[in-house]
């Protein structure tokens, strides 16, 4: 008696660019992709922290991921756009954007084809990691979308937005 295996499990994921580096987040995660459009400035709050956006009635924080991950910062060009996410942590779900300096593909990826990220060191931080996946012959950096915006991070914004 020969047994089946199942097939492996495939996820969508999102790819982008930021800096000439291709990333990739869960398409289930993703809300919508929109435009770069001027957002309203929240005082005191981290540089990365863009502002807020009204989406139909709910304050969503905009979050530049180049200043996050320490990148170089770049004007915004009509490539731009604001990735609206879905963020969960525990019971609690939040919409928040982030911005990217383009849109690239949707890829289906097997979950076995997803390599965990290497230790690079103290002075490197992998947390916001999820995995590496090789597409073709570049690599994309999939992100935990979940570490990389904590909504404990985020909690005092809910004050300030309410000012929106």
């Amino acid at each position: 008696m020969t047994t089946q295996k199942s097939p492996p499990k495939v996820e969508q994921i999102l790819t982008f660019q930021l800096a000439d580096e291709a990333y990739g987040l869960e398409i289930l995660k993703v809300q919508e992709i929109r435009g770069w459009e001027s957002v309203r400035v929240l005082p005191n709050t981290p540089g990365f922290i863009k502002g807020a956006l009204n989406l139909r009635g709910v304050i969503v924080p905009i979050i530049d991921l180049r200043e996050r991950f320490g990148l170089q910062t770049v004007q915004y060009t009509p490539n731009t756009v604001v990735i609206v996410l879905y963020v969960t942590d525990g019971n609690h779900v939040r919409v928040m954007g982030i911005v990217a300096d383009s849109v690239s593909d949707v890829l289906d990826i097997k979950q076995n084809d997803i390599k965990v990220p290497p230790k690079l060191g103290a002075n490197i931080d992998t947390r916001y990691m999820r995995g590496i996946y090789m597409h073709k012959n570049s690599m994309v950096m999939l992100l935990n979308v979940d570490k990389l915006l904590k909504l404990n991070e985020f909690e005092e914004l809910d004050s300030i937005a309410g000012e929106i």
